[in-house]
């Protein structure tokens, strides 16, 4: 079947809808997510993001007191997440009452009314938007929270799975809800200032701890970089091309030399 097809379905073999009458009301929809021009297409001509959109319009179309959403964004490119997300949002300010699962935190601050944090079986604690993500009260929420917002690593040799870490800073980026650019300067950061810089003057004897931490008050990024050997301060490296890219994807670059245990240097990257 095609996209209005598939909208008009089930309001006419359930609700005994009129044809004339469902096929109206899947117009208004698909108006409503942005897919008019799709209303005669099929489903192997969408992009994801569109599937998910119709999807959402073939639900409103049975007209339900309440709309369940597990993980609607999963398994979507960034750009297809912004789709599907705008239309939520906006079905949210209509006043729909709406069930959502989601690992898009920073998504579930701004459209939810109420937050539960799920585990033990059950509903282990529950609130605001504020009382959850900036203000958890027991301790698996305190450390799941924490889990979200920081990301850490450790690199202990030359051939360390770079493709894996620079995947992960991805992936935190997303469930933060940062923007592709910050991701990327985060990962030009990660690449050219600890791969590129500093582990090449570390030599052989590898120890470096990365960690990222996001504030999503002012949303900026901080990366820290922490390694052991002589004093090192990045920002003196003959490579020039490196600190260049590095010091323009971020908004600060700061060296201290320390003692922290193993470790003897920390630079602390601020990124916006």
């Amino acid at each position: 079947m095609n996209i209005i097809g598939n909208i008009t379905a089930a309001p006419m073999d359930l609700l005994k809808m009129p044809k004339e009458e469902a096929y109206e009301e899947g117009m208004r929809l698909l108006r409503t997510v942005g897919l008019a021009d799709k209303a005669l297409n099929f489903p192997d001509e969408l992009s994801g993001g569109q599937k998910q959109r119709v999807a959402i319009a073939r639900t409103l179309a049975m007209k339900p007191d309440i709309i369940l959403f597990d993980e609607p964004t999963s398994a979507l490119d960034p750009t297809m997440v912004g789709e599907v997300q705008s239309v939520i949002r906006d079905l949210a300010k209509q006043g729909l009452t709406m069930i959502i699962i989601t690992h898009e935190m920073r998504f579930a601050r701004e459209v939810a009314n109420r937050v539960f944090y799920m585990d033990e079986g059950g509903i282990y604690e529950e609130g605001s938007p504020k009382d959850i993500f900036q203000n958890p009260k027991r301790e698996k929420t305190i450390a799941f929270i924490k889990h979200i917002n920081m990301f850490s690593a450790e690199i202990l040799s030359l051939d360390f799975d770079f493709i894996g870490l620079n995947t992960g800073l991805e992936e935190f980026g997303r469930r933060n809800g940062m923007s592709q650019n910050t991701i990327y300067r985060l990962q030009t950061v990660f690449e050219e200032l600890c791969v590129q810089i500093i582990l090449p003057a570390l030599g052989e004897d590898v120890n470096m701890q990365l960690s990222a931490e996001f504030s999503q008050a002012d949303e900026r990024a901080t990366m820290k970089i922490k390694y052991g050997g002589d004093a090192f301060d990045p920002k003196n490296s003959d490579n020039i091309i490196s600190l260049k890219l590095a010091e323009n994807a971020a908004e600060s670059i700061v060296y201290e030399n320390v003692r922290d245990g193993e470790f003897s240097n920390l630079v602390t990257v601020t990124i916006k």
